[in-house]
């Protein structure tokens, strides 16, 4: 059985891990300023996420969070690990600042740093470059969460070779921003974690709704 084993949210200026608020900043806070208090929050200190855009930075933290006090890492094959995000607007946010690089001809010059992450799945690289992943990935871009192609696309992995897989949604679309970020393991694995719920539909749905936020 495939089980979900932690799962991590960001919202409303809020980092909900396994259903309960483990960080929180004042709600009028900009996302610059409320993902490098929860950088700090977390104890990071990895130098490469301060280059990162917003999206990435919203992406890499959430799954820190998911992945912190699990043993996911250290049970699990890396290199049969997958990682599988999806949003609405892609890299749109990113774009937004490359077009308004390139819009004045008078002073063109786009940066290779902002065009880098023009891509969603640099987001996806950004978490396995941190942790070694090497396993599937994909992005995908729909209107909305769609838990039955995630589902179904994880089983299709995890029927196929893969053994784990970080999942989920991360999207940056001006003052908007969401991140939800769940592990799914083997059930070789369920009785080394605190969560143990079988992978479908119906349980996705159930902890991305869990969580009471404050604000």
């Amino acid at each position: 059985m495939n089980t979900i084993t932690s799962y991590a949210h960001i919202k409303h200026n809020q980092v909900s891990v396994n259903g309960s608020i483990v960080f929180q900043s004042g709600p009028l806070l900009k996302l610059s300023e409320f993902l490098s208090e929860a950088y700090k929050s977390i104890g990071l200190s990895y130098p490469k996420f301060h280059k990162m855009d917003a999206q990435c930075k919203l992406g890499f933290l959430c799954a820190e969070f998911a992945l912190k006090e699990t043993t996911f890492l250290t049970e699990n094959d890396l290199s049969k690990t997958a990682i599988i995000l999806s949003n609405a607007a892609s890299s749109l946010e990113t774009d937004r600042v490359h077009q308004h690089s390139i819009n004045d001809k008078s002073n063109y010059f786009p940066s290779p740093a902002v065009f880098v992450y023009t891509l969603p799945n640099i987001t996806i690289g950004e978490i396995a470059i941190k942790h070694k992943v090497t396993g599937e990935n994909a992005f995908f871009v729909s209107g909305q969460l769609d838990t039955e192609l995630l589902v179904n696309y994880i089983e299709t992995l995890l029927s196929n070779g893969s053994e784990a897989a970080l999942v989920g949604w991360v999207e940056v679309d001006g003052a908007s921003f969401e991140a939800f970020i769940f592990l799914v393991e083997s059930s070789k694995n369920i009785n080394k974690n605190s969560i143990f719920k079988a992978l479908n539909q119906s349980s996705v749905i159930t902890i991305y709704n869990q969580t009471k936020w404050t604000h």
